[in-house]
C-alpha cells in the first residue's frame, strides 16, 4: 500500500482563505518548460494560479481551500516529467521585502537624479547671464520639489542605519554619508530662498544614486548565494516515515515531534534522535561520530540523526533533544562557538572606525579654517559641505562588496555556494587548513573495488539487480549498470538480499550466506564491506571500499604548496584515518576524537596565532566548523553542519576548497587595492576641496569617478578559469580497505 504524503507543514494559509505552496523543482531548462508546467497545474480543478519563477526554479501554486491535495500538485507535475519538493521559504521572504526596498530606493534616486540633472542643464547650457533671478529661482524650487521628496524616500537606509549607529554611541560609514546628504539639501534650500546662485540638489541625489546601487549590489549577491542554497536543500526532500494507528505516512523531517513513532527502512538515514522499538540492524554512524565500523543496535538502544540503516527495518520513538543527548551537546558547543567568532570585524568595518571620524575632522577643520581665514559663513560651509561629499565613502562603501560580487560569482562557477558576507575575507587570511576523514577526504558514499576483475556481462547483470536493492552495499554495484534497468520481479528478502530469475536462472546478490558462497580467510575478515553475487553456476564477491576523492591527494599539494599547514581530524579509528593520512601525506594527523576535542585543538592552534580552515561533513564536526576562523562543507553534509559552515562545495572532486582559498586570497588582495585607491584618490581630491576650487557637484562626481574606478578594478576578482588538463598533478582515485562499508 502507497504511503500517504503529508505536506500540510509546507501549506501557507491566506486572508481571502485560500492556500498556496512554494515548491523547488527539478528538470527546468526553458522557457517551454515554464508554460508546460504552468499550463497543466492551471488545468487542475480547484488550483487558481501556478507561476514558476526561471531563475531560481521556484513554483508558486495558490488554490482554494479543501479543493486540492498538495500532495497531487507534486503527483501532477511528476506525470509529465518534473520532481518537485516542498520549499520553506519564510527566511527568504524578508530579504526579498528588503531587496525590493531597496531597488525601490534606487529607482527613486535615479529618476529625481536624471530630472534635476535636467533642469540643472537648463540653467547652465545658454548663457547664465541672461537668465532672469526670477527663473534661476524657479528652476531651483523646481529641483527642490523633487530632490527633498526623493531623498527622504531613497536615503532611508543610510539614515536608519546611522541613527542606529548614533544611539549607540558609535560612528559607521552611513553617518557621513547621511550627513553630507542632510547639509547639501539644507545648504540648498537656503541657498534658493536667498537667491544664490548656486544649488546643490543634484549633488545630494546623484550621492545616494551611487550608494544605493553599490548597497544593492552586496545585497543581490547574498540573496542569489541564499536562493541557490535553499533551493538545494529543499531538492534533497528529506522526509520521514510516521507511525499513526498503524498507518505510514511520509512527512517532512522538520514536522517530526517528540515520543512520534517512525519507521526506518533500510538504506535509509536515520531523521531524528530516538530510542529503537522494535527491530536489530547494523547501523553506520560515520556521519555522526565519524567511526567507520558498523554498529549492531537492537530494542532499547539511542540511535542518533544522520546514521544510516543497513539491512533491517527499525521502529524508532523519537526523542527531545535534552542535555545529554548527542544534538544538545553539538548545540550547546556550537552557541559557543559561534558566539566566539561573531567577534571578527570585517575589512570595510575595521576601515570605517578610522575613516568616518576623519571624515567629519575634516570638513569641520575646513569650516572652522576659512572662517578664521575671513572666508565667510557661506563660502566656509560650501567648502566644508564639499569636504564632506567629496570624501563620502562611497568608494570605500563599494571597495568590498564589488569585489565580493565578482569573486561569489568565481566562486559559483567552481562549485562554492557562500552563506556569509565576509567568508571571503576570513578564508584569504587562512594559514592552516583541517580535515574531517569521512566524507570529506573520501567519498560520502562507497564504491565498488574489484569492478575492474569481474567479467562484464557478470557484472552488469549484478548491477542490475541491485538497482532493486535498498541496502547501501547494493547501490555500490547498481552504479556500476550501463543500462539503468532494473531487473523485472526483483524480490527483496530484508537482511539476506534481492534476487530474482533472469535468463532463466535465478540471480541472488547479498549476502555469501544469502548466495551460497563461502568466502576466502581474507573476504571473511573484512566480511562487513563485502556483497556476494550469484547467476546459476556463475559468482562473483564484490568488494566495496571507502574511496578518496579523486583529486585528494593532488589538491592537498597544492595547499601545501601555498603555504597551508594541512591536518587531519577525525572521529574515525586511528587505523582509519592513519591509512588516509599515509595515502595524501599529511604528516598531522589524529583519529577517534570527540567533538569537544576538536575545538580544543582549534582553540590551541588559534592561541598559537593560527587561522584555521575547517572542511567537514558530520553532525560531529558542526562545532568545530562554528569554531574555526572559516569553514567549508560538502553539499552531502548533515544539514546542521552545513548551517554553521561559511560555505558549501558541490560534487565529489576536492577542488573546490583550493579554488575557493585562491579567489579568496585574489580577492583581499583586489579588497585592500581598492581600499588604498580610495586613500589616493582622498590624498589628490580633499586638498582641492579644502581650497575651495570644487564645487559641491564637481565633487559628487569626482566621487562618482572613484567609485567607478574601484568597481573596475574589482571584476578582476573573477580571475582566469583553468584550462583542461591544467590540473596541479594527476587525479588517481584511490580505494581505502577502512573496515565497514559507509
Amino acid at each position: 500500500m502507497a504511503e500517504a504524503v503529508d505536506f500540510s507543514a509546507f501549506v501557507t494559509a491566506r486572508p481571502d482563505g485560500a492556500c498556496e505552496m512554494q515548491l523547488a523543482v527539478e528538470g527546468v531548462h526553458c522557457a517551454g518548460c515554464m508554460a508546460k508546467i504552468e499550463r497543466t497545474l492551471g488545468t487542475m480543478p480547484g488550483v487558481t494560479n501556478a507561476r514558476l519563477n526561471f531563475t531560481n526554479r521556484r513554483l508558486t501554486v495558490d488554490w482554494r481551500k479543501g479543493e486540492v491535495e498538495p500532495g497531487a500538485i507534486v503527483e501532477k507535475l511528476e506525470t509529465i516529467g518534473y520532481r518537485a519538493h516542498p520549499f520553506a521559504h519564510a527566511a527568504e521572504d524578508e530579504e526579498a521585502r528588503q531587496a525590493a526596498f531597496l531597488l525601490r530606493c534606487l529607482a527613486v534616486a535615479g529618476f529625481a537624479a536624471m530630472n534635476i540633472m535636467l533642469l540643472s542643464v537648463s540653467v547652465w547650457s545658454g548663457n547664465f547671464t541672461d537668465i532672469t533671478p526670477e527663473t534661476r529661482d524657479f528652476f531651483h524650487w523646481l529641483s527642490a520639489l523633487i530632490a527633498l521628496p526623493a531623498a527622504a524616500y531613497a536615503g532611508q537606509p543610510f539614515f536608519r542605519s546611522a541613527l542606529n549607529a548614533l544611539r549607540h554611541r558609535s560612528l559607521n560609514m552611513d553617518v557621513p554619508i547621511s550627513l553630507g546628504v542632510l547639509l547639501a539639501l539644507g545648504l540648498s534650500v537656503f541657498e534658493t530662498a536667498i537667491s544664490a546662485r548656486h544649488a546643490y540638489f543634484d549633488s545630494a541625489v546623484m550621492l545616494l544614486f551611487f550608494l544605493l546601487a553599490g548597497r544593492y549590489l552586496d545585497l543581490l549577491m547574498r540573496k542569489k548565494t541564499r536562493a541557490l542554497a535553499g533551493n538545494i536543500s529543499a531538492l534533497k526532500a528529506e522526509v520521514a516515515h510516521r507511525l499513526e494507528g498503524g498507518r505510514v505516512t511520509t512527512v517532512p523531517v522538520v514536522a517530526l515531534r517528540p515520543d512520534d513513532e517512525i519507521m526506518v527502512k533500510p538504506g535509509e538515514r536515520v531523521p531524528a534522535d530516538g530510542v529503537l522499538l522494535a527491530g536489530t540492524s547494523e547501523i553506520d554512524e560515520s556521519l555522526v561520530t565519524g567511526e567507520t565500523a558498523l554498529k549492531r543496535v537492537q530494542p532499547g538502544d539511542a540511535v542518533y540523526s544522520g546514521s544510516m540503516n543497513f539491512d533491517g527495518a527499525l521502529t524508532l520513538r523519537v526523542t527531545a533533544a535534552g542535555e545529554r543527548s548527542l544534538l544538545g551537546e553539538v548545540e550547546r558547543l556550537l552557541e559557543v562557538a559561534n558566539a566566539r567568532r561573531s567577534k571578527y570585524l570585517r575589512l570595510a568595518d575595521r576601515a570605517a572606525q578610522l575613516y568616518a571620524p576623519m571624515v567629519h575632522l575634516t570638513a569641520a577643520l575646513t569650516l572652522f579654517g576659512w572662517l578664521a581665514f575671513g572666508g565667510g559663513w557661506h563660502m566656509s560651509i560650501v567648502t566644508a559641505i564639499t569636504v564632506l561629499i567629496i570624501t563620502c565613502p562611497c568608494a570605500l562603501a563599494l571597495a568590498v562588496p564589488a569585489v565580493q560580487v565578482v569573486a561569489t560569482g568565481a566562486l559559483f562557477r567552481s562549485g562554492v555556494l557562500l552563506f556569509s558576507g565576509d567568508a571571503v575575507e576570513r578564508l584569504a587570511e587562512a594559514d592552516t587548513v583541517v580535515f574531517d576523514k569521512t566524507g570529506t577526504l573520501t567519498l560520502p558514499e562507497p564504491r565498488l573495488a574489484n569492478a575492474r576483475d569481474i567479467a562484464p556481462d557478470l557484472l552488469e547483470t549484478a548491477a542490475r539487480l541491485a538497482l532493486a536493492s535498498r541496502h547501501p552495499l547494493a547501490k555500490a554495484v547498481a552504479r556500476e549498470s550501463q543500462d539503468k534497468r532494473p531487473v523485472a520481479g526483483a524480490v527483496e528478502e530484508p537482511g539476506s538480499g534481492v534476487r530474482a530469475t533472469i535468463d532463466g536462472a535465478e540471480a541472488r546478490l547479498g549476502s555469501p550466506a544469502f548466495c551460497g558462497i563461502d568466502l576466502s580467510a581474507a573476504e571473511q575478515a573484512e566480511a562487513n564491506s563485502v556483497i556476494a553475487f550469484r547467476h546459476g553456476a556463475r559468482t562473483a564477491v564484490f568488494q566495496v571500499r571507502q574511496t578518496l576523492r579523486s583529486d585528494a591527494a593532488s589538491v592537498i599539494v597544492a595547499l601545501q604548496a601555498k603555504g597551508l599547514d594541512v591536518r587531519i581530524l577525525s572521529g574515525d579509528r586511528n587505523e582509519a584515518v592513519a591509512e588516509v593520512a599515509a595515502a595524501l601525506g599529511v604528516a598531522d594527523w589524529r583519529g577517534g576524537i570527540k567533538p569537544a576535542e576538536k575545538i580544543a585543538v582549534l582553540e590551541e592552534l588559534k592561541a598559537g596565532g593560527r587561522k584555521v580552515l575547517m572542511v567537514g561533513d558530520g553532525l560531529n564536526d558542526a562545532p568545530a566548523l562554528a569554531a574555526a576562523a572559516v569553514s567549508l562543507s560538502p553539499i552531502t553534509a548533515a544539514d546542521l553542519t552545513q548551517a554553521q559552515a561559511d560555505a558549501v562545495f558541490l560534487g565529489e572532486r576536492l577542488q573546490p576548497v583550493l579554488d575557493g582559498v585562491e579567489v579568496a586570497r585574489r580577492a583581499r588582495r583586489l579588497m585592500q587595492q581598492n581600499l588604498w585607491l580610495a586613500v589616493i584618490y582622498n590624498a589628490i581630491a580633499v586638498p582641492i576641496a579644502i581650497a575651495g576650487l570644487v564645487t559641491p557637484l564637481i565633487a559628487a562626481l569626482a566621487m562618482s569617478g572613484s567609485s567607478i574606478l574601484v568597481t573596475l578594478n574589482a571584476l578582476r576578482a573573477g580571475g582566469r578559469r583553468p584550462a583542461p588538463g591544467e590540473q596541479a598533478a594527476q587525479e588517481v582515485p584511490a580505494m581505502l580497505p577502512i573496515g565497514a562499508c559507509h
